[in-house]
């Protein structure tokens, strides 16, 4: 179990954790990960793995949308106690709020849904790990609410909440 838990804090540390939360009635906009994303953004978290002391998490990351219609995101993330290092997101839009692509810390395929202002990911890692990434946008489009959960054999062995703030 503590080699799980070690291989998840690895892994992922970027995104954010905990349950989700229902999306509230407000007149936030759509999410649409390809207008969030681009340009710089920057992230404040806490990341929670079984037997370990919460970690702080800082991501800065940078997204354009390609003449192809692909997201590219590339992230720097600094985690409490680890070595800094990058990571990239590959996010193509499917139409009707769906999205396929790939994580470098994934191990297979990321799928993605939206549902109004939030953004559902989910993507196997390795070590038979799987993630679940739910992030709400707020009212003014320039604030997302990030929850990631981390399961093995369906038992939670991570999670990290994080809120991601535009900056250009």
């Amino acid at each position: 179990m503590r080699a799980a838990a070690s291989a998840a804090l690895a892994l992922f540390l970027a995104s954010c954790a905990g349950a989700p939360r229902a999306a509230t009635a407000s007149a936030a906009p759509p999410f649409i990960a390809e207008h969030f994303f681009a340009g710089r953004l920057d992230g404040v978290g806490t990341l929670k793995i079984v037997l370990h002391t919460p970690a702080s998490t800082h991501v800065t990351s940078v997204g354009h949308a390609g003449a192809d219609g692909v997201l590219a995101l590339d992230q720097h993330i600094e985690q409490q106690g680890k070595p800094a290092r990058d990571r990239q997101w590959r996010i193509r839009p499917l139409g009707n709020g769906r999205y396929t692509g790939t994580l470098t810390d994934a191990s297979g395929p990321v799928t993605g849904e939206t549902q109004g202002n939030r953004l559902h990911l989910h993507f196997p890692m390795k070590g038979g790990m799987r993630v679940d990434q739910w992030l709400t946008l707020s009212a003014d489009g320039q604030v997302a609410q990030n929850h990631l959960i981390v399961r093995k054999l369906g038992v939670t062995v991570a999670t990290l909440e994080e809120t991601i703030r535009k900056i250009s």
